[in-house]
């Protein structure tokens, strides 16, 4: 086998053999309809678009693959089966870059005169969930969005399904220490409000109005103490004598969010 040539046309040297050998091009396979059109839409780098035989329905992603001239591949629907691992991609996916995340900085700066309403996640492990979260997020005008780097789940193609695409039109941030980022942003007078089960206060009793962050825990143990400690009220979703003990954190999640968008309407 020829190796690799150096700048005069030698071989080249042992680091840069390596460092050619450590090349790796990342993509993403993301899948179903809306995922991967708002994908395209948002200008997210895509390789090539792939299309099950037979599939209807996809004038609007077809054009917009057109018009930004990405390769769209026709192959057989059981093709993308195993390569989804079952997944319900409804006949479409694309191989995609992954998701690209801004700094904590950037969820602070935006054009409008509105306070800015933000959304922190607390190790949330379930994509259902977080896709959930996002997509109401994004209906909420919520400027962005702060998550963990650990013990929690990221922007994953069965994420940005969950958020039927929605994600795509978000900022988020992910962070090493949640609890560190939480005290910057209350240095820039963003309140942080925490949602739990046992809080006193009622989410429609906190002035949504001025800067806020509300904060949704994990499925099953909530929010974790540190985080607890830098939120400066806890609150949460009444509920009715004798109903189960909780809901499901997108649920509670984005009843709150209603709230303060309710909220910043009414006050308009």
């Amino acid at each position: 086998m020829a190796q690799p040539l150096g700048a005069c046309g030698g071989a080249a040297p042992r680091t840069v053999r390596r460092l050619i050998a450590r090349v790796v091009v990342v993509v993403e396979l993301l899948y179903g309809r809306n995922a991967v059109t708002e994908a395209v839409r948002a200008g997210r780098r895509v390789r090539r678009v792939l299309v099950a035989r037979g599939s209807h329905g996809l004038d609007r992603l077809l054009a917009e693959a057109h018009r930004q001239r990405l390769p769209v591949e026709m192959v057989e629907r059981d093709q993308l089966d195993r390569a989804l691992r079952g997944a319900h991609h409804q006949g479409v996916a694309a191989e995609a870059a992954p998701f690209g995340y801004v700094h904590p900085d950037d969820l602070l700066a935006g054009s409008s005169g509105e306070p800015p309403l933000l959304l922190g996640l607390d190790s949330l492990q379930d994509p259902q969930n977080f896709g959930t979260l996002l997509r109401t997020a994004q209906a909420c005008g919520v400027r962005g969005v702060l998550i963990p780097e650990h013990r929690a789940v990221g922007v994953t193609p069965a994420v940005s399904n969950a958020s039927a695409g929605a994600v795509e039109h978000l900022q988020i941030a992910r962070v090493t220490n949640l609890r560190r980022a939480l005290d910057q942003f209350k240095t820039h007078g963003v309140w942080i409000y925490g949602l739990a089960v046992e809080a006193p206060a009622p989410a429609w009793d906190i002035d949504w109005c001025a800067p806020a962050m509300l904060v949704v825990g994990s499925e099953g143990s909530g929010l974790s103490r540190l985080v607890r400690e830098a939120c400066d009220v806890l609150v949460q979703i009444p509920m009715a004598p004798g109903a189960v003990q909780s809901l499901n954190a997108a649920v509670a999640g984005s009843i709150a969010l209603y709230e303060a968008v309710r909220q910043r309407r009414q006050r308009g």
